[in-house]
């Protein structure tokens, strides 16, 4: 949490589940940008958008959550800089030309993923660096 809390902005890739999560992680002092996962409450559908596009420290990220193909994520989000995907609760951290390709995992339901995981991206002379990180 110590991670969230010093963040400039946390994004979140859908799966918050209800809108006690949303206000709890909103409650950790940094902005939250989210957009509407396939197994959040109904109520979220009112306060979260099915996709959105950030610009954070002059760059553009893109994010969703269901990516139907990679190269599907490419064409929707054309000059985002990243593109941060959810559903599959499997980490990706690839670049692809131009633009990062990231799925965080998840810090909470692992599923068929090797370890619980989230993603920090430090953002410098308008170019990411993410790190995959081990939640334990």
């Amino acid at each position: 949490m110590a991670e969230l809390r010093r963040a400039d902005a946390i994004l979140h890739a859908g799966d918050i589940a209800s809108v006690g999560a949303l206000e709890e992680l909103r409650g950790l002092g940094p902005p939250v940008h989210a957009v509407l996962g396939n197994v959040d409450e109904a109520a979220l559908a009112e306060l979260l958008p099915a996709e959105l596009v950030v610009e954070l420290g002059g760059v553009e990220l893109g994010m969703r959550h269901i990516a139907v193909s990679e190269e599907s994520l490419l064409e929707r989000f054309p000059g985002c800089a990243a593109i941060v995907f959810g559903h599959s609760h499997l980490p990706v951290v690839e670049r692809r030309g131009e633009t990062w390709l990231l799925n965080p995992g998840s810090p909470t339901e692992r599923r068929r993923a090797p370890f619980h995981s989230m993603i920090v991206v430090r953002i410098g002379g308008g170019e990411l660096f993410p790190e995959l990180l081990r939640v334990t």
